[in-house]
């Protein structure tokens, strides 16, 4: 079986986004960035599939410009076999990404596509339940747990209640949560090895898809600054302070 795994360049998770003076986004300029976490989970999930020979190969997937073809490396590295970057210097929204890949799938013809429940840097949520729809295909999103047997998949989802597992008939879509696994780190012998691997090079025009935003972003703001606690020495007190402030009637 082939899979499928999609993964985002986004600012690196330790680093503190900056907002720019216009407020018209944020600043990327000199800002480390690398794979979104929930990405490499899908990875790191993709080679244990195919460790337990389950799946034969492995192809990663990313939508973004020229440096994104680092992120795909760092893929390649971990242990995927070749790569496809769908190169636009756009900010391409989760429909788009949807669109184009669900024609990687269409022509690369996967038994599984997984990729990261969310992106850390729009937190949209929206691209791998969008892909499912357009494919026709099950879903599985905030996977935790997964199980192949034969042409069927359990899938173990988070939800608000606890926990709760669904049996999806293969093709299938499965989006990746915190606890699916621990990503594994690339050695250096295969960092050097994923130098030579092939990473393919497309555009959104190469699979007929518009990737034009549709939204329009009016003005990012740095979140508010929390006010600093105030004491009070007994419950009336506190009530007083709270119907002031308006919390309370």
């Amino acid at each position: 079986m082939k899979l499928l795994v999609a993964v985002k360049r986004v600012i690196d998770y330790n680093v503190k986004p900056r907002v720019k003076a216009d407020s018209t986004g944020v600043d990327l300029a000199n800002v480390k960035m690398s794979m979104n976490p929930f990405d490499e989970i899908a990875v790191e999930e993709a080679i244990r599939l195919k460790e337990k020979g389950v799946a034969s190969e492995i192809v990663a997937v990313s939508i973004g410009p020229a440096k994104a073809q680092e992120t795909l490396r760092t893929a390649l590295a971990m242990g995927a076999d070749r790569a496809i970057l769908i190169q636009t210097d756009d900010e391409v929204e989760p429909l788009a990404v949807a669109k184009l890949l669900a024609k990687v799938a269409e022509e690369e013809q996967p038994g599984l596509f997984i990729l990261g429940k969310q992106a850390i840097d729009d937190d949209s949520n929206q691209t791998g339940q969008m892909l499912a729809a357009l494919l026709g295909w099950a879903q599985g999103t905030f996977a935790s747990k997964v199980e192949t047997s034969g042409d069927t998949i359990d899938v173990t989802r988070e939800v608000d209640g606890g926990l709760e597992t669904v049996k999806l008939k293969l093709p299938a879509v499965v989006t990746t949560d915190l606890r699916l696994n621990e990503p594994r780190y690339a050695s250096l012998p295969n960092i050097m090895k994923a130098k030579s691997k092939p990473l393919a090079q497309k555009t959104p025009a190469d699979y007929g898809v518009d990737t034009a935003p549709r939204l329009t972003v009016l003005k990012v703001t740095e979140p508010a600054k929390r006010q600093a606690g105030v004491k009070v020495g007994s419950v009336d007190e506190l009530i007083g302070k709270l119907k002031t402030l308006g919390v309370v009637g």
